[in-house]
């Protein structure tokens, strides 16, 4: 199928969605024409594994590129794009060329980590060629926004085992914490989920309890991961935990198969299980959705 037919085939419609940061730092869902004038809005997108040609999607190129087309017509412009990691599915070359070119027509700016999938063969050389930040000194860095400082964090050391920070990064977090109050709304970008989430198919962070226990200070903590392929929450004190839909696939639910791995579902179906995040920051009540392609 032609690249132009299978956009013609899977269609895509719906109004956009925020979600909103509150002023204590929670999310809620709102309807984007409803967020208010100079609200600083971003968006998350994740496992767009481009280079995937398999059954359960061989158009993965399509389907990112319909997000970026969404994400750019979205009517209130995000102040950045942040990819959650496995850009690509094999680390090759010509994966990080085609998801460059493909990324490179948003026009927000783009942030990136890296999955486990841009690691393969040379622990990241070629993924931090491709989108490392000149800006940072290591592969993990921070910022800030508006009164949210927002922390990236690399956790794909241990290929398809499970999540590694590693001490170097630990330390990093500790005296990058120490420069904030408190009561500073904290968002945090990782690719595995911090927390314990389904550790029989690696879906954790070996050291994700030191990261948790260095957040668990701080009022209102949102962590935002991919890895897992769909939307699940967890909240443990003060930390509220929101996994992503991918671009590329769905993966079953935890404990429903043998194993992870891309799920097959009908084609008129796919697009129901891929999509993004946008967040807006501003007032509002705890609440947090993904929004889907189809």
């Amino acid at each position: 199928m032609q690249r132009r037919d299978f956009l013609q085939h899977v269609g895509w419609t719906g109004a956009g969605i925020a979600f909103t940061l509150s002023g204590v730092g929670t999310l809620r869902a709102t309807a984007l024409a409803d967020v208010p004038p100079g609200a600083f809005n971003f968006v998350q997108i994740s496992d767009s594994h481009i280079g995937f040609n398999q059954p359960a999607n061989d158009h993965v190129s399509e389907t990112l590129q319909m997000t970026i087309d969404r994400i750019n017509a979205l009517p209130v412009a995000p102040a950045f794009v942040i990819h959650t990691g496995d850009v690509t599915h094999l680390s090759k070359p010509a994966q990080f060329d085609a998801a460059k070119s493909i990324l490179g027509g948003l026009k927000a700016p783009l942030v990136t980590i890296p999955g486990e999938h841009d690691f393969i063969g040379d622990d990241g050389k070629a993924y931090f060629a491709a989108f490392g930040r000149k800006d940072s000194k290591t592969p993990w860095f921070s910022f800030d926004m508006h009164g949210v400082h927002f922390v990236a964090l690399v956790n794909v050391f241990n290929f398809e085992k499970n999540g590694l920070l590693g001490q170097d990064q630990i330390d990093w977090l500790k005296a990058d914490l120490a420069t904030q109050k408190t009561s500073t709304p904290i968002v945090v970008f990782g690719h595995v989920p911090l927390y314990a989430l389904f550790p029989t198919w690696g879906w954790e962070t070996e050291d994700g309890s030191k990261a948790l226990a260095l957040l668990q200070p701080f009022a209102n903590v949102t962590v935002l991961n991919g890895h897992i392929h769909q939307v699940m929450e967890h909240s443990e004190g003060n930390i509220r935990f929101y996994t992503a839909d991918s671009t590329a696939y769905p993966q079953p639910k935890p404990g429903t198969a043998d194993k992870p791995g891309p799920l097959l579902v009908p084609s008129d179906h796919l697009l129901g299980v891929l999509g993004y995040r946008t967040v807006a920051l501003g007032a509002g009540t705890p609440l947090v959705e993904q929004h889907a392609l189809g």
